[in-house]
């Protein structure tokens, strides 16, 4: 029996309730404070034994002392069977992608596709959260009058950071305290052109605004609370929040995503890979027909032919290759 591809993160907030019981969990490596570099080599080396390979997820908030574990750790054991993959998303964000790796990882897709995927999938998924201030939010640009509006009393900001940075004041009928009411002075970001879930995870923040008003508006298939992870209030710059992730739950839409890609041989380790980067040695494509099309086409935040709400496997499969 094949064993996947082993999808590792270097937190345990980071690993979502799998959609199905064909899902396999993500690993978890933890960081220095919790776990000595003995145990962390024995852990690596155990995944690597049973898996063959590795794909770990690393967040760009980590600290340096993890990120250094990981690498030493990479070097003692001599492999380049290792992929470390650096994660420019919020933290609920970066947890959905790993799920989608897990689910990915039943497939028939070879390490260094698999682990290349990782880019092309974070541009479909749309990450935000509803703030109580972005007095010192620094993730996404935020404007003078923004920052004013920050002291105001129960003010309330809806910001999307992936795949474009998006940022407005919501009108006191947008919740409040409370939850519940209309739409106030400011417009609800546009949502994914594709069918998504939603994940949310609430903060200090007491609000419903993102299960009565955004989930209805982006027409979300479906919505799952889950608890806030450790690291998102620093990331937002404010424990006043309610965070939230939508992104493509099905997995014969994702394959097909992925499966519709140009797959190269990375010319420095011989890894297959999608895109214009080698998931494993970071090693740039250089052949002349690189990059592919949909690195592209994700480079500029999903402009690529959009997903329908009703998109099925074949039209994703379609919508890919009107690309090439």
């Amino acid at each position: 029996m094949r064993v996947p591809t082993a999808i590792a993160v270097t937190s345990a907030d980071l690993v979502l309730p799998a959609p199905d019981r064909h899902t396999p969990p993500a690993a978890v490596l933890p960081p220095p404070g919790q776990l000595d570099l003995e145990g962390s080599l024995s852990r690596t080396a155990a995944l690597l034994e049973r898996h063959g390979h590795l794909v770990v997820l690393v967040p760009t908030w980590l600290p340096a002392t993890a990120l250094r574990r990981l690498h030493t750790v990479r070097a003692v054991l001599e492999t380049d069977r290792i992929a470390l993959l650096d994660i420019d998303l919020p933290p609920l964000a970066t947890a959905l992608l790993v799920r989608q790796l897990c689910q990915l990882s039943v497939c028939d897709f070879s390490p260094g596709v698999l682990a290349s995927a990782a880019r092309l999938l974070s541009h479909y998924i749309y990450a935000g959260a509803l703030l109580g201030s972005v007095a010192k939010l620094d993730r996404v640009p935020v404007g003078l009058k923004a920052h004013a509006k920050s002291w105001a009393s129960n003010a309330q900001f809806a910001v999307v950071a992936n795949p474009v940075p998006y940022l407005v004041k919501l009108g006191s009928g947008s919740g409040g305290a409370h939850g519940g009411g209309t739409r106030g002075g400011g417009a609800l970001p546009a949502g994914p052109e594709f069918a998504t879930h939603l994940t949310f995870a609430r903060g200090q923040l007491t609000s419903d605004w993102v299960v009565s008003e955004l989930a209805p508006a982006w027409q979300v298939q479906g919505v799952m609370e889950n608890p806030l992870p450790a690291d998102s209030a620093a990331w937002w710059a404010t424990p006043k929040l309610v965070e939230f992730a939508a992104g493509i739950p099905d997995l014969s839409v994702l394959y097909q995503l992925v499966a519709s890609v140009r797959r190269e041989e990375c010319r420095w380790c011989g890894f297959e890979l999608i895109g214009d980067r080698c998931g494993f040695c970071s090693a740039p494509l250089t052949a002349p027909s690189a990059p592919a099309v949909p690195a592209r086409a994700a480079s500029a935040a999903g402009s690529a032919q959009p997903l329908g709400p009703g998109t099925t496997a074949g039209a994703v499969a379609r919508s890919r290759s009107r690309l090439r």
